[in-house]
């Protein structure tokens, strides 16, 4: 069959009365109405949450990614926040709020505050975000639909403490980060 200028309109409109519903249908945003996660052919996304009330997406330990945090004083004060990944990737901050296996971002916490939201590895955290004593700095993966992701029931994230010794002079004790997982 030629394809002809009279025979392609119709044919063409009868295609976009078949695909336009479905494109539309097809076309949701990580959070459906009322705050609930949409589903997702990635993992699992479970009724727990984590402490600042995000669902939990669970994956498998194979294909889950990995954090890790090394939190070091900064010699003209504050702390330098490093993030090593495995299995995972930052999205850009524009990014389409779906979950993306091994995609998305990392949120950045202080004594269980979040204080930022981490498009890559590396943060400064000012001097006076954590005053003196001892406190756990820890780093979180989140998928970019707002999920958490998780390994049997638990979030996946690193944790580290860090001791100051002087805030008022917005100079860090001794070199005191010990990680934990």
């Amino acid at each position: 069959m030629s394809w002809t200028k009279g025979k392609r309109g119709p044919l063409a409109a009868l295609a976009v009365c078949v695909l336009l519903p479905l494109g539309a249908a097809g076309c949701t945003g990580g959070e459906a109405h009322g705050g609930t996660v949409a589903s997702s052919p990635v993992g699992k996304v479970l009724d727990e949450t984590d402490d600042t009330g995000r669902n939990l997406r669970e994956v498998s330990a194979d294909d889950a990614p990995q954090v890790g945090l090394e939190v070091t004083p900064d010699p003209a004060g504050g702390w330098d926040v490093r993030l090593a990944f495995r299995h995972f990737r930052c999205s850009a901050p524009t990014t389409r709020p779906a979950a993306v296996t091994g995609r998305g971002f990392a949120r950045l916490f202080v004594d269980g505050r979040g204080v930022a939201r981490l498009h890559g590895t590396a943060y400064h955290l000012a001097a006076g975000v954590v005053p003196r004593g001892t406190h756990e700095v820890t780093a979180r993966l989140y998928a970019d639909d707002g999920t958490v992701w998780a390994v049997r029931g638990k979030p996946v994230e690193s944790t580290a403490d860090i001791t100051v010794s002087d805030a008022e002079a917005g100079t860090p004790g001794p070199p005191a980060a010990s990680p934990r997982s």
